[in-house]
């Protein structure tokens, strides 16, 4: 497995590991600087050069700008800004919309303190970062926009300031200082996907329908975002993750997303790299296993399923639960390869991870309309290498494993026996749940395979039942 280790010391026993203070910024709304249209990301410029409200040690890496970006109110101010909100025009969000807005009240898209106005969005849509005042970048691969319609704009009117509305109606956020520009979404869609093929997944569901226009400002959440599916323990904040690296003294921080049910191939890739950090002199590696909780599509296993999963993967060792933290990270899911992966890697080191694990074809897909996949496989860990903004984060990519026909086991691949082994990918997986049919021992612990035939049996049962009720 090749590394790639970027401005970063191998760590010695006789070198003690520096310990730095992160800045932790709330509410960098409340710095009321002054607007103008000229002023390039003032509000990360704000955000970098405040002392902040209060500190979390990061004994790891800093976040983008310096400075995490939290922006949900004080509780002691929560119930006059509801009250203020209640009066102001509202802009309706969607369900992708949403986790945006949880996204962002968190930290994850540090030092970015709303939804983007169109200095922000143009920077992210054409060169994938924003560049700080004091002319440093950031990497910022992904627009993180609000899309409005006709009727709302003409509602908002003149008012500066918005209230955003949840799925169901209640009050969310307030967006203040508000910018109204363009959806312009063909250039959009092109510049984030490559592709403008109709039947891709995220811009079917969020982009398409969405409104023509695109409203930024300053974001003011008016309380922690739930969703009160049982899984809310697991969305701990970057705030939170930071503390709980600190916690279990940790060294090193080594995150790897992933969309699907933990194989033992992914076990095998995890186990390997706390292994050679080790050997590098790290005393106390700790995996982030970061799985996806937002917008996925619908053939994908949902999370609710893959959390149960991932638990037995833990209480059968597989991983072990001493040095490993399972986290859900609340990002709606592109499916743009290349360009998104640059996302899911920055989020990470606003969570303190200064390690990220990366495989074939990251944040990928196959193509829609052809029978191919949608992008290069190997792009995305190339372009993580040298992405403008990431440098200070370890890129580590890692040996593809497959089931190993004479061992009985996910092993790495062997190209010089490559007849010996067995490709099982995410789809043949899903099939062999679905039909009842075991996958060869080794591949999955019992377990967590148990809690995926559970699951398409009731998916079964719901569509037998549905035929019958028709």
């Amino acid at each position: 497995m090749a590394l790639f280790i970027t401005n970063t010391p191998t760590p010695t026993a006789t070198v003690p590991i520096r310990r730095s203070t992160t800045t932790i910024v709330k509410n960098p709304f409340l710095l009321s600087l002054p607007r103008t249209r000229t002023r390039r990301v003032s509000r990360m410029a704000a955000a970098r050069a405040s002392g902040g409200a209060g500190a979390a040690r990061s004994s790891l890496i800093d976040p983008d700008g310096g400075a995490l970006v939290e922006l949900v109110v004080p509780a002691g101010e929560r119930a006059a800004r509801r009250e203020e909100a209640a009066a102001m025009p509202r802009v309706p969000l969607g369900r992708a919309d949403l986790e945006w807005a949880h996204v962002l009240a968190e930290g994850w898209a540090s030092p970015l303190g709303g939804f983007m106005r169109e200095s922000e969005y143009l920077q992210s849509l054409h060169f994938n970062s924003l560049r700080m005042a004091d002319g440093s970048f950031v990497n910022m691969s992904v627009p993180i926009v609000l899309a409005i319609g006709d009727a709302e704009k003409e509602a908002i009117g003149d008012s500066p300031d918005v209230a955003l509305a949840g799925p169901g109606g209640d009050l969310v956020a307030i967006l203040r200082r508000v910018e109204i520009y363009k959806h312009h979404k063909e250039e959009r869609i092109a510049r984030t996907w490559g592709t403008t093929a109709p039947g891709l997944p995220y811009v079917e569901a969020a982009i398409d329908p969405a409104g023509d226009w695109l409203i930024g400002g300053d974001l003011e959440v008016l309380e922690p975002i739930k969703y009160n599916d049982g899984l809310d323990h697991y969305r701990l904040s970057p705030r939170e993750l930071r503390e709980e690296f600190d916690r279990r003294e940790a060294d090193a921080v080594f995150a790897f997303q992933l969309r699907n049910p933990v194989h033992n191939g992914h076990a095998l890739l995890m186990n390997d790299t706390r292994r050679r950090l080790l050997e590098m002199g790290y005393k106390n590696p700790i995996l982030l296993l970061h799985p996806l909780g937002g917008f996925t599509k619908e053939d994908d296993v949902p999370l609710d399923v893959r959390m149960e999963q991932h638990s037995k993967v833990l209480e059968e060792g597989v991983l072990d639960p001493k040095t490993t933290i399972v986290a859900i990270f609340p990002s709606p899911m592109h499916y743009a390869g290349p360009t998104e992966v640059q996302w899911h890697a920055k989020a990470r080191v606003n969570a303190g991870a200064n390690f990220y694990i990366v495989g074939r074809d990251p944040a990928g897909m196959g193509h829609p309309t052809e029978k191919r996949d949608l992008y290069d496989p190997d792009h995305g860990k190339k372009v993580l290498s040298m992405a403008p903004g990431l440098e200070k984060l370890n890129i580590l990519p890692f040996r593809v494993a497959a089931y190993d026909t004479v061992e009985k086991k996910m092993a790495f691949f062997d190209p010089s026996r490559a007849k010996d082994f067995l490709f099982i990918s995410g789809t043949k997986m899903r099939t062999y749940a679905r039909s009842g049919e075991s996958p060869p021992d080794g591949f999955m612990c019992p377990g967590g395979w148990q809690v995926l035939v559970n699951y398409y049996k009731s998916l079964q049962a719901e569509e037998t039942g549905a035929a019958v009720a028709v």
